[in-house]
């Protein structure tokens, strides 16, 4: 007979691991590592069933200073290691940490089809514009122009939009905060948690030894007003210190109006993170500062089926047609030849 096996109400320190945290003072991911413990008991999980999958870099040192199972993979494989353990256990809550340089370099290629997969899994990619922990080179999302160790004339590179990828994989749910205003990182974590499907939270990090003040603009108490809006489910694109400017399409394209004189809230854009074509979140993903203030928030949040649970349908249909089968059988179909 099966028995109800109450579970212990878990705090943030229940999440806490006992290894030394090494990350440079002032680094952005100890805010990040803070709210994570904050929301995790939100979700009423066991620790033995949340599982941390990294990459390399500094962000992937992530699933030591959490006390649940954790996975250090290798170098931008991390999407591909978590979709094999969801895959094989869909039980479990799997988390993927990496950052702009293993998550888009290296491990692009994992990342779309993990995305494009729909895979149960919560990929949080921390974004700081630089190679931090090998000392300072130029990453696929550093802007043009940036002077680093690997580019002392300035990268010709064009950046990558870490949300313009997602999207155009088609990730279920999207989203982007950053490290400084707790708050909204937490219930950001939170959503994108309770998401089932692939949730690709991009986070703002600072990297005050390489890149300092990358999102200054962003984050900063006398900028941030007129250099991000806050997305709302239902709401106009309103933004501004007076809270006066707002976003309205022309055409096909978004422009910046002043409320008053005729132009009306009514007039504006506004949020629908609901509806199934992405177009809408797209166009937000192209907006970038200093041109337009740059979204904050769930940009996309749609409902379709994961390939786990297609895998397990899959499965089961061939198991009622077929019958379970035998691995030696199958070994020992078709042609066989003997090695001497």
């Amino acid at each position: 007979m099966p028995v109800d096996v109450e579970l212990k109400e878990l705090t943030a320190k229940d999440f806490a691991s006992d290894q030394d945290v090494r990350w440079c003072p002032g680094c952005g991911d100890y805010s990040i590592l803070a709210q994570m413990k904050k929301i995790l008991p939100k979700l009423n999980l066991p620790k033995e069933n949340v599982l941390f999958v990294s990459g390399i870099g500094c962000s992937s040192r992530f699933p030591y200073y959490m006390d649940t199972y954790g996975i250090h993979s290798i170098h931008g494989r991390a999407p591909a290691v978590a979709t094999g353990v969801k895959a094989a256990r869909p039980d479990l809550h799997v988390w993927v940490v990496t950052g702009d340089g293993d998550g888009l370099s290296i491990g692009g290629n994992h990342l779309i089809h993990a995305i494009r997969r729909n895979v149960d899994l919560t990929i949080l990619l921390f974004n700081n514009r630089i190679y931090g922990l090998t000392k300072g080179q130029y990453s696929p999302t550093s802007e043009r122009g940036k002077r680093t160790k690997s580019s002392p004339a300035g990268s010709i590179d064009y950046p990558l939009q870490p949300l313009c990828l997602a999207i155009g994989a088609e990730a279920t749910f999207v989203a982007r905060t950053h490290d400084v205003n707790v708050k909204h990182l937490a219930s950001t974590l939170e959503r994108a948690a309770r998401h089932k499907g692939t949730s690709f939270v991009e986070i703002y990090q600072n990297c005050n030894i390489f890149n300092n003040h990358a999102f200054e603009y962003a984050t900063g108490k006398d900028t941030r007003s007129d250099s991000t809006i806050v997305l709302e489910h239902g709401r106009p694109l309103i933004f501004g210190k007076e809270g006066n400017k707002g976003i309205r399409l022309n055409g096909i394209n978004p422009e910046i109006v002043e409320l008053g004189n005729g132009v009306k809230e009514d007039d504006l854009l506004f949020h629908d993170e609901k509806t199934p074509e992405p177009t809408l979140a797209y166009m937000l993903s192209r907006m970038y500062h200093p041109e337009f203030p740059e979204p904050i928030g769930v940009y996309r949040s749609i409902e379709r089926p994961t390939y786990e649970g297609m895998l397990e349908d899959m499965v089961q249909n061939s198991i009622e047609q077929k019958g379970r089968g035998k691995l030696e059988d199958l070994l020992n179909s078709g042609d066989t030849w003997t090695v001497k």
